[in-house]
């Protein structure tokens, strides 16, 4: 084994013996229970989402760890309880890994990334899953739900042929919109500024480009570029309530010249 695996290990052996102590002797530690925890773990992930698109790299490492404290916990109480243990977690996600990768550790062919994701989502359904679907959470962000279900359908064939049929729809969906704003219902229009989101996040999965990182970038453009006009229209005096049309459009001129 290489100094390197050597040290990987011993600093995991390190983690659990710590959790082990905290979980006798801190009294927050020892109330927590699988319920009370998931909260924090949600939190913690976005933590680590929000890491990964700073693109800060210290900050990654930190967020892991977090988050990794919570797997360990999760593990800890499932020993507790004589349900699973830390082991159990890592050998199931090992021999998973292992049926699902049959093209490395078996003697299926692929010819790239795309076979890989149908193989997967076959085996998937060969495992028990009841359907295509079964495996997203309905608990996920609706955006973040929307690009996992077109996924999985994709994996298994059902899906545009080109790009082209994609922004058709777009288009198609808008004019439906549009129809609904001038004639129908709060709901009519709902339901289809609805499909026009769908359809887009369809459209970013042809381009390559996760829907959720680029609202997510374009979010924290916006409040940066808002919280720097923020701070202009303080310098120069002025309440922000009281701004005309013509004033907002040069500090938002303004604030984008000073982010480049």
């Amino acid at each position: 084994m290489d100094s390197k695996r050597t040290i990987q290990l011993k600093a995991f052996d390190r983690l659990l013996t710590i959790m082990d102590e905290l979980r006798t002797n801190c009294p927050w530690d020892k109330k927590q229970t699988f319920s009370s925890l998931r909260q924090l773990t949600i939190e913690e992930t976005y933590e680590l989402s929000e890491a990964l698109l700073s693109g800060d790299l210290e900050e990654v490492k930190h967020e892991l760890g977090d988050l990794l404290l919570h797997i360990i916990f999760y593990s800890k109480i499932g020993s507790e309880q004589e349900a699973f243990d830390i082991a159990d977690v890592a050998n199931a996600i090992s021999e998973k890994l292992i049926d699902r990768h049959p093209h490395i550790y078996g003697d299926v062919e692929v010819k790239d990334e795309i076979d890989v994701k149908k193989n997967w989502e076959k085996l998937k359904l060969k495992g028990g899953n009841t359907g295509v679907l079964s495996g997203v959470p309905k608990s996920l962000p609706s955006m973040v739900m929307a690009s996992r279900m077109q996924d999985k359908a994709a994996g298994i064939g059902f899906d545009w042929k080109t790009i082209d049929g994609v922004k058709d729809k777009i288009q198609e969906e808008l004019s439906e919109l549009d129809y609904e704003i001038n004639y129908g219902t709060k709901e009519k229009i709902s339901d289809e500024l609805g499909d026009v989101f769908f359809s887009l996040v369809n459209y970013a999965r042809f381009l390559k480009i996760n829907p959720d990182d680029a609202l997510s970038s374009t979010n924290r453009s916006f409040r940066s570029r808002f919280e720097a006009m923020e701070k202009m229209a303080t310098q120069q005096g002025k309440a922000l309530d009281s701004l005309t049309t013509e004033e907002w459009e040069q500090l938002w001129q303004s604030a984008k010249k000073e982010q480049r």
